[in-house]
């Protein structure tokens, strides 16, 4: 029997493994009404949901407030427990189109976009306007808790999160991604030795360095220079690396395909992330320095290799390395020695309990 009293969704009814399902578009601000949650005073296995991550909430409400006009959300997933009835508009192809009436005691129950649901209603109580907004929302029939579970259990069964390297390719709000891939499509030998979608490298791959691991770096070089117009952010940075490039003959020997990047990344240190993020740290201070160029010869003096023993407990730990936030100040604090840099307090103090180990 159609329900009397409900809600009523525009619709277009499909069919996936037998079962009927429902694509309909939903207002924003009904969202926190209708969706709810399972109590997360319940055990797992009585709900058909993981616990909610409040810490993940604040960074979606921002990117939704910071975006308004271009943010991109994907569709919700919901079952709902009550018998629905659905209205076709017409005959033939436009039977699939319609009014979805739910009854006013159905309780939904979303199967994937806890987080965004959340997200949602926080960026509604900031900016109400986007209640007229809308989201896409797929209906499923809920066959009890079992069936619930189950189909959490195969939505998340192959979701794989991108690369954090293709991520940054193509991010286009994040300025230091912008930075970071015009400076690398600009230099014809970073064109070469970076790989753009992967983040991390086989040994038999020819690249020596990952676009996420320079978008690590670039965020400490770069730090404090938030005013500053993107093109000579780019430009400063670019030749920073370049740089660096003339006193690191292995990096040229890599582009010329005289040596494969597998060996230097077997051998040496100034291929990996650790590095990169080292010497950025100590660039960020030296670049702001009149005649910093003079001064980077001074890399061309260091042994990188991982066979030095000098990087043992500070980049290595029993001859592997290492990527704490630890193993990047002690290896920030080698190379700031070498070019004559003072360790800020932290630094020092980490160089000194460092000192105080080996004692």
């Amino acid at each position: 029997m159609e329900p009397s009293f409900g809600y009523s969704f525009p619709a277009i009814r499909g069919v996936q493994a037998k079962r009927e399902y429902y694509v309909s578009m939903c207002p924003l601000r009904l969202i926190p009404r209708i969706f709810s949650f399972d109590s997360e005073e319940l055990p797992p296995e009585m709900r058909a949901q993981r616990n909610l991550n409040e810490a993940r909430i604040p960074d979606l409400k921002q990117y939704i407030l910071d975006n308004s006009e271009d943010y991109v959300f994907s569709a919700l997933t919901a079952s709902i427990d009550a018998d629905v009835h659905f209205d076709s508009v017409g005959e033939g192809e436009a039977q699939r189109i319609g009014i979805l009436r739910v009854p006013m005691d159905a309780r939904f129950i979303i199967n994937d976009g806890q987080h965004r649901r959340a997200a949602i209603e926080a960026a509604l109580r900031d900016n109400p306007s986007l209640g007229y907004e809308t989201i896409a929302v797929v209906f499923f029939m809920d066959r009890g808790l079992k069936r619930c579970q189950q189909m959490f259990a195969d939505l998340n069964r192959y979701a794989v999160r991108p690369s954090p390297s293709i991520g940054v390719l193509y991010d286009h709000r994040d300025s230091i991604a912008t930075l970071t891939r015009e400076m690398i499509f600009n230099s014809k030998l970073f064109r070469d030795l970076v790989e753009t979608e992967k983040s991390s490298l086989s040994t038999r791959s020819r690249k020596l360095f990952t676009l996420s691991s320079l978008y690590t770096a670039n965020r400490d070089l770069v730090r404090g220079w938030e005013g500053m117009e993107i093109e000579e952010a780019v430009r400063k940075v670019q030749d920073f690396w370049e740089e660096l490039a003339r006193y690191i003959p292995e990096w040229n020997l890599v582009h010329e395909r005289k040596i494969t990047a597998g060996e230097v990344r077997r051998d040496f240190l100034h291929s990996h992330s650790l590095f990169l993020q080292a010497m950025a740290r100590m660039g960020h201070m030296l670049i702001e320095e009149d005649g910093w160029r003079s001064r980077m010869t001074k890399v061309a003096e260091v042994d990188w290799s991982r066979s030095n023993s000098l990087w043992e407990g500070r980049s290595l730990l029993n001859g592997r390395l290492r990527k704490s936030h630890r193993n990047v100040v002690l290896t920030t604090n080698v190379i700031k020695h070498v070019m004559d840099l003072e360790l800020t307090e932290a630094e020092q103090k980490t160089e000194t309990e460092y000192t105080k180990a080996l004692s």
